[in-house]
């Protein structure tokens, strides 16, 4: 029926609600957890997947090649994971990379930093101040995140159908309101229009996929966007060898699609 995805701040019973959420409607639920692990299933080396959770602005700077490698392995787990459809996805940037969903909801959980610092003295027994300083770290990285890999203000509204404070509210009354809006709005016509761009988005994270780690074209910030049965190469790259290369392989691969080059060629490029 839906696609649920969450984002939340440290210690705002994020988790809770989903998994809630998730046993309410019968969904699938999809942790950070579940997640690594599809990550690190498709082939991404796990010694390097701590170095992309959550790190600061600027952490990424000098490393666009190896920031490529993570996010294309990052959306194709979210994709594949959004594919077997009726599930509840928490974190990962999923809320953005799902955004263009017709059968996506998405939610955000937050609280003041009076409950989240009780709530963690009590999980870690630690004092006031290291869990003041925990909530600012985790603050920190999920800033840094979001606006690295999606240039997103994690603090802006916009983006999200449900937000809701956990300060007052216990988590299982929130879980009913996201299941009721889940239930309200999406209609038989939004899960099947949802089902066929999720394909889509598949078919174009498959032909990145395979320019990046079968032929190792250098584009940086490589993506495919598919309009029916056109298909639009986007990114920039140092040679326009590379870029006809690229479309000669998609038009291999396949036959019958006509492909688009959007990709820029700028050959002073450097990635930083």
């Amino acid at each position: 029926m839906a696609i649920i995805t969450i984002s939340r701040q440290l210690a705002s019973n994020g988790d809770e609600i989903g998994s809630k959420v998730a046993e309410i409607l019968g969904y699938k639920f999809f942790g950070k957890k579940d997640i690594e692990k599809r990550i690190i299933a498709l082939g991404f080396p796990e010694s390097k997947l701590s170095k992309f959770d959550d790190r600061k602005i600027g952490f990424l700077a000098g490393l666009t090649r190896s920031r490529d490698e993570y996010l294309n392995y990052l959306m194709t787990a979210i994709l594949e994971t959004a594919s077997e459809n009726n599930c509840v996805i928490v974190g990962r940037g999923s809320f953005i990379i799902l955004k263009d969903l017709a059968n996506h909801v998405s939610c955000r959980f937050i609280a003041d930093e009076n409950a989240r610092c009780e709530r963690i003295q009590d999980e870690l027994n630690i004092n006031q101040k290291a869990a003041s300083k925990k909530i600012a770290e985790s603050e920190a990285r999920q800033k840094g995140f979001h606006k690295e890999f999606f240039n997103f203000n994690i603090n802006d509204p916009a983006m999200f159908d449900l937000i809701a404070s956990t300060s007052k509210v216990n988590p299982e009354s929130i879980a009913r309101s996201v299941v009721a809006l889940t239930k309200e709005y999406v209609t038989p016509e939004r899960e099947e229009s949802g089902q066929r761009k999720i394909d889509e988005m598949l078919i174009g994270q498959r032909i990145v996929d395979i320019l990046t780690f079968i032929y190792n074209l250098e584009i940086n910030f490589l993506r495919a966007s598919i309009d029916g049965k056109i298909i639009t190469l986007h990114g920039i790259a140092s040679t326009q060898k590379d870029v006809d290369a690229a479309v000669t392989i998609v038009e291999a691969e396949l036959p019958n699609y006509q492909v688009k080059s959007s990709i820029s060629v700028a050959r002073d490029y450097k990635a930083y």
